[in-house]
């Protein structure tokens, strides 16, 4: 069972843990302050740690944001760049976590998704778009750069000539202009966006697990390497997979024409 924080809640809905970013009451946006960060680098480890979850939503609550971006007030208050490198370090610790995870992560994006909103989505697997959603990356107009990934996550999702003129101009972009570039999976009505997450996360929640697991590693592993070595990442989880239960009964009712009974194992 995984514990609310304060600010990062968390429900279950069969096998998929939906993660709310769930702003204070004080503030009428979503930010990712330290104390948020911390408390959604817990409900990580505890999803991961959770044998009975087998993929996660996250998305933010209210109508204004998703996550407008990290706590401009505890960037006010650096003083030094050794400060500042080991704010971003943390920052990026957790959304790697979530990108290296084995269970798949879905961003159901809200609303506005900004600055490290917008670099906790890119760290999830795959993202969800309502149509009223805005994105970018505008720490320039702070004379910053992005901290959390941005940089990086941004321009292998869509390219460095539009990972360049999105982080060089601050500019926004509508779901629909994401959805062009590849930055987001799918863009479906305010309304259906949980729904849509949340099933998207159940429909890959009944896979057989094993399966999930190395294919995200495949992936995750895969993307750093040449093709070749890639390849052969491959073939060696092929002859992994190979070796489960699942397989074995994916196979045979796939024969007898039937549907599997996957167990897990």
């Amino acid at each position: 069972m995984v514990a609310d924080g304060e600010f990062v809640k968390v429900k279950t809905d069969e096998a998929v843990a939906i993660i709310t970013i769930s702003r204070p009451p004080e503030n009428k946006v979503n930010v990712l302050t330290s104390k948020v960060m911390q408390e959604l680098d817990r409900a990580m480890d505890e999803c991961a740690a959770d044998a009975h979850i087998h993929a996660i939503v996250i998305t933010g609550e209210g109508p204004y944001t998703f996550i407008a971006g990290a706590d401009v007030k505890e960037i006010a208050k650096i003083n030094s760049p050794q400060e500042a490198v080991e704010l971003a370090q943390k920052g990026q610790g957790v959304f790697n976590k979530i990108e290296n995870l084995k269970k798949p992560v879905i961003c159901a994006i809200n609303a506005i998704c900004l600055g490290g909103g917008m670099e906790l989505a890119m760290a999830c697997h795959m993202r969800i778009a309502s149509d009223r959603a805005k994105m970018g990356q505008p720490e320039i107009l702070l004379g910053i750069i992005p901290g959390f990934g941005g940089t990086q996550r941004l321009l292998r999702l869509v390219g460095p000539a539009k990972a360049r003129e999105l982080i060089l101009t601050g500019d926004q972009i509508s779901a629909k202009d994401a959805l062009e570039i590849g930055l987001v999976n799918q863009v479906v009505p305010e309304g259906r966006l949980l729904k849509e997450s949340v099933g998207l996360a159940k429909k890959i929640a009944s896979r057989p697990q094993a399966a999930v697991q190395l294919i995200q590693k495949a992936i995750l592993e895969g993307s750093e390497k040449k093709l070749s070595e890639g390849l052969s990442l491959e073939a060696m989880l092929f002859g992994e997979v190979c070796k489960t239960e699942d397989m074995k009964e994916g196979v045979r009712a796939f024969l007898e024409k039937r549907q599997p009974k996957f167990q897990g194992r």
